[in-house]
């Protein structure tokens, strides 16, 4: 099977895992730069450009679409579908996941646990929407960030105001949620591929450290999970119409509560935390689902 990698840095662990672990079971593996690919949009013959040739019998592709690059990649990804490629996960998943407004909109229609949430746009309704999370601590998220970043825990009142005001000074869309303290610092990331969780791993903050992200020197080591767990963190993925996803799932007082739902979560962690060979995987995965019948019935427009 030829399957294509959409990603940046063919340097990176995921990019050079998946690449690997696709090569182990006898595929031939492209790494593709996304941006640097160019679309012909026609009603009878849709095709993708990359570096001046066609990508022709290209079966599957693998989206590794980083967040600051989300509309043209995903329209890169439309573009295959079109070509009724087989995409591990689909453009208006990814698109869908991105927005982490609709995302907790979307996992809260079907029941799914989160923390209590609020989202304003006047800075003349800060009380209400503190009040509305239950007060302070709580946190307040930008809609757009990513990897930690843009994530402030407001110890008190008084923080809360200074944060929320400031951040829409700068016209910024922002979530204000209640602070699951007795979480301590730790979250949970379920690694989803199919309808099963093939990994997890907790991840802990370093000292004094709220966010767990490993990106801000978290540690990380395998957990296991609860029936609850795992059942929260497969219907959250199916809920977001993703095949495969990190769901960052915190333990509350009153059960497990969805954090985020990623549409390229990192392998490297995972991996090494966990010594699952999640890479081989999601070839498996690709194997099972990807082929000319099965991308026609799949195809979305």
């Amino acid at each position: 099977m030829k399957i294509a990698i959409l990603s940046r840095d063919s340097k990176l662990y995921s990019t050079r895992q998946l690449k690997e672990a696709g090569e182990k079971r006898g595929h031939e593996m492209l790494v593709i730069d996304y941006l640097r690919c160019y679309m012909n949009i026609t009603s009878n013959r849709p095709t993708v450009i990359y570096q001046g040739q066609q990508l022709k019998g290209v079966e599957a592709v693998i989206p590794r679409i980083g967040a600051s690059h989300t509309f043209y990649g995903t329209a890169v990804v439309r573009q295959f579908e079109m070509m009724e490629v087989f995409a591990l996960n689909e453009s208006q998943a990814i698109s869908r996941s991105r927005d982490k407004l609709r995302c907790l909109q979307i996992l809260s229609r079907k029941g799914i646990g989160l923390p209590v949430t609020g989202f304003a746009h006047s800075t003349k309704d800060i009380e209400g929407v503190i009040e509305l999370v239950g007060g302070a601590p709580l946190v307040v998220k930008l809609l757009e960030g990513t990897q930690g970043i843009g994530v402030v825990l407001a110890e008190n009142y008084q923080a809360a105001t200074s944060v929320i005001e400031a951040f829409r000074g700068l016209d910024a869309n922002i979530l204000v949620q209640e602070y699951i303290k007795e979480a301590k610092g730790m979250d949970i990331r379920c690694f989803v591929v199919g309808d099963k969780v093939v990994a997890s791993m907790k991840r802990q903050g370093k000292e004094g450290e709220f966010r767990s992200n490993l990106h801000r020197g978290g540690l990380a080591e395998k957990i296991r999970l609860t029936p609850e767990e795992r059942s929260t963190a497969v219907r959250s993925a199916k809920a977001m119409g993703l095949r495969v996803a990190g769901v960052d799932i915190l333990r509350s007082n009153h059960g497990p509560v969805v954090m985020e739902v990623n549409s390229s979560p990192g392998l490297e962690g995972i991996e090494k935390a966990t010594h699952v060979d999640v890479s081989g995987k999601i070839i498996e995965y690709i194997e099972k689902n990807a082929g000319p019948n099965k991308n026609r019935d799949r195809i979305k427009h």
